[in-house]
């Protein structure tokens, strides 16, 4: 028999599934076999569930900045005059605007007012910003044009203004009431400066899907905002959207460019790039730490593969006696450890990506009975708990479990392949 099996015979098979599924009463360890699959699918399915939320929460994140804000910001340097006056307008828009939309990948570029002030609607306040932009432009801001949820018509845009779900909240209104917009940078009299006052019409309601967002911008046409902030014929800054947003680095220089002598840029990875470094960083971190409690699972398979092989010392005593070689044996408890691993590591995928996958019911559920409030839109920045099943996700996780439990199962697996069937049966 020993020269002439192949490995992983069916007799190899044969044993160690009796083994595995042998009772406590006839020298099997079935209780610490459970304790080891089970403990295995949790870290498994603990380490599949963060990472589709991690995942999930990057890609809401990043998406709710590039569907509603400019993947680049062009804007000018400051310029001193003669009397010591700072003036940073730019004042040929809508020329500058069409040399960077002719640019290769550039798919919008948009003039743009900019301004901070006080929202009123009856005896209620918010302070909101101000975003002037042609109604043209504002059709092609995805999270605006084609948000979460809205109310109104886009298209009355001209007549009115745009706000964000959570300023009609705060202030409570709805479409079709007038809130009035109050500068305190107002008109200067003899008596000091008087704020400026006007009334505009809500038309547009959105909900852009980031609570930032949603709680302080508000979109008036671009000749609406130039009257109100005294800036006719002036913008401050172009908005441009680029095809690629990852590339946005790689066009800067053509952009410059094109802007002229004047001009910075601000792109989306400025403004955010502390928060998506440190997310990389925390996620590297949760992986590592993720990656120890799969460790520390896959290790209760060798306390009971060490338990069976102390219990079936007889049995391998008789196994070498008959011809089974070291290999043999050692590939008998490999599978008796390997299938644990194995099929712990299987549930736990199946019950991250059911996790995964019906993260938002499940959420509900937590929500409901803790009696709401568990997500807090104004400290997360986003509205749900995102999740995103990733296949190189689910890979790394499989890979990662089936690797270590497949690796702590070989020192018990030697063990029991060089016992000696001598004093393996010396007090038999």
């Amino acid at each position: 028999m020993s020269g002439h099996t192949r490995p992983f015979s069916r007799f190899e098979w044969m044993i160690a599934w009796r083994y595995i599924r042998a009772r406590r009463a006839e020298g099997g360890v079935s209780v610490m076999t459970w304790i080891s699959l089970v403990g295995v699918a949790l870290a498994v399915f603990a380490l599949i569930a963060t990472l589709a939320v991690r995942s999930g929460f990057r890609a809401e994140f990043v998406d709710t900045i590039l569907g509603s804000n400019a993947h680049i910001t062009v804007y000018n340097a400051v310029e001193v005059d003669a009397q010591g006056r700072t003036d940073r307008a730019i004042h040929d828009y809508d020329d500058l605007a069409a040399r960077i939309a002719a640019l290769p990948d550039v798919s919008r570029a948009a003039p743009l007012v900019r301004g901070q002030v006080m929202a009123n609607f009856q005896n209620s306040n918010s302070g909101v910003e101000i975003y002037g932009l042609n109604p043209a432009d504002l059709y092609t801001i995805p999270r605006i044009a084609v948000p979460q949820d809205s109310m109104g018509i886009l298209s009355d845009f001209p007549r009115g203004i745009a706000i964000g779900s959570g300023v009609a909240r705060e202030l409570g209104v709805t479409v079709g009431d007038k809130v009035r917009i109050i500068s305190p940078n107002g008109t200067r009299t003899a008596f000091g400066t008087s704020p400026r006052v006007s009334a505009y019409e809500v038309v547009y309601i959105f909900t852009a899907g980031r609570w930032d967002i949603d709680r302080t911008r508000v979109y008036m046409p671009l000749s609406d905002a130039q009257t109100f902030f005294n800036k006719d014929g002036t913008v401050d800054e172009i908005e441009v959207m680029v095809a690629d947003p990852d590339a946005v680095d790689d066009m800067i220089p053509s952009i410059m460019a094109a802007a002229g002598d004047r001009a910075l840029v601000w792109t989306w990875r400025d403004s955010a790039g502390a928060f998506l470094r440190a997310l990389s960083v925390e996620d590297n971190v949760m992986f590592i730490l993720l990656s120890i409690l799969v460790l520390i699972a896959s290790l209760n398979i060798i306390s009971g593969l060490i338990m069976l092989v102390k219990n079936k010392g007889r049995d391998i005593g008789i196994l070498r006696t008959i011809g089974l070689t070291e290999g043999a044996i050692l590939r008998v408890f490999f599978i008796c450890g390997a299938g644990i691993g194995t099929v712990g590591t299987v549930l736990g995928v199946a019950l991250g990506c059911l996790f995964a996958i019906y993260i938002d019911p499940l959420f509900s559920f937590v929500n409901y009975y803790a009696g709401g409030g568990v997500w807090d839109p104004s400290i997360r920045g986003i509205y749900s708990l995102p999740a995103q099943l990733r296949l190189e996700d689910v890979i790394s996780a499989t890979s990662l479990s089936l690797g270590l439990s497949w690796t702590v199962t070989i020192l018990p697996a030697r063990r029991a392949a060089r016992m000696n069937p001598v004093e393996a049966l010396r007090y038999e």
